[in-house]
């Protein structure tokens, strides 16, 4: 699982070394082979393991045509997808794409999500922490107890 968040830099290259307990399990996981696409709900990337993508390809697939709200999930998450594999020092290649759409710069946060992790810019990060407005609870977090 990818627990925890990490303050990690990107050259000017667009390279983002992964912290070395990530890369470890990133190796043990999928020998380094991600994919990265855009968050269709933050303008953060997300970041998979292959297999991990590969599990919910056909679901993104299977969305509706006809709905705007599904058409534009689809769009964003396949539209973005960038495949991608760690090189030998533990660096990823971000894509200028990638790069415009989260607004990344240097200063970077990584940010485990259990079978998943985020990538922000550390500026847009600060803010989601700072905003606080987290909406209407969903009911399933009504039952939960920490």
């Amino acid at each position: 699982m990818f627990l925890g968040s990490h303050s990690i830099n990107m050259d000017a290259k667009g390279r983002v070394a992964i912290p070395a307990r990530v890369r470890e399990l990133l190796s043990s996981i999928c020998g380094g082979q991600i994919v990265i696409t855009a968050h269709t709900q933050e303008r953060c990337l997300l970041i998979y393991p292959r297999p991990q993508w590969e599990e919910i390809m056909p679901k993104i697939n299977a969305l509706p045509t006809f709905n705007k709200a599904a058409q534009r999930t689809k769009r964003l998450l396949i539209g973005y997808a960038n495949e991608s594999e760690m090189d030998g020092n533990g660096r990823i290649l971000l894509s200028q794409t990638l790069r415009d759409y989260a607004g990344l710069e240097k200063k970077l946060m990584l940010v485990g999500q259990g079978k998943n992790m985020e990538l922000w810019s550390e500026e847009a990060w600060t803010a989601w922490l700072d905003d606080g407005d987290d909406g209407e609870l969903p009911d399933e977090m009504m039952s939960l107890s920490l």
